[in-house]
């Protein structure tokens, strides 16, 4: 039996700006898809010490961050990329952020697997975009954002 792996820590960012949702564009055999920007925390560093210095590897800018959303478990076994993630298992921590300048976003120097790009979305056509997690997309209006709770569970 294969030994378990620990459950990894990460911490994601939602920026939003005039409408639109700052996100890791990512491409798999399925085709292309987005999520939030953000990763894993390093062993020593907080939670906004990761989504930091995560931010300027995937995303090329520094972020402010405002205040906890919500926090997500993401157990792989249970997921669309099951085959791929199956001993996969982590908890995020998704914070509201802001950044100075909405036209800065590129790119960054450290991008992850299978990370194509960065994009912003469309908050009024985010329903028709593959977005994971896709429990999230009914929380974004056109102006912001809202949780009704902050704990999710495990979703995809």
């Amino acid at each position: 039996m294969p030994r378990p792996q620990p459950i990894r820590t990460a911490a994601r960012a939602v920026i939003i700006s005039d409408g639109k949702l700052l996100a890791i564009k990512m491409r798999d055999p399925r085709g292309v898809y987005y999520i939030l920007p953000g990763g894993g925390q390093r062993h020593g560093e907080t939670l906004e010490e990761a989504l930091h210095r995560e931010c300027l590897e995937e995303v090329g800018v520094p972020v402010k961050i405002t205040r906890l959303l919500y926090v997500r478990e993401y157990i792989g076994k249970n997921h669309t990329f099951s085959r791929r993630h199956r001993a996969f298992h982590q908890l995020e921590h998704v914070f509201l952020c802001e950044i100075d300048d909405p036209n800065a976003p590129c790119p960054g120097v450290e991008t992850d697997n299978h990370q194509i790009g960065v994009n912003w979305l469309d908050l009024g056509n985010f329903e028709q975009i593959r977005f994971y997690p896709e429990v999230i997309k009914p929380s974004f209006t056109k102006t912001g954002v809202s949780f009704p709770t902050l704990y999710l569970g495990d979703c995809n």
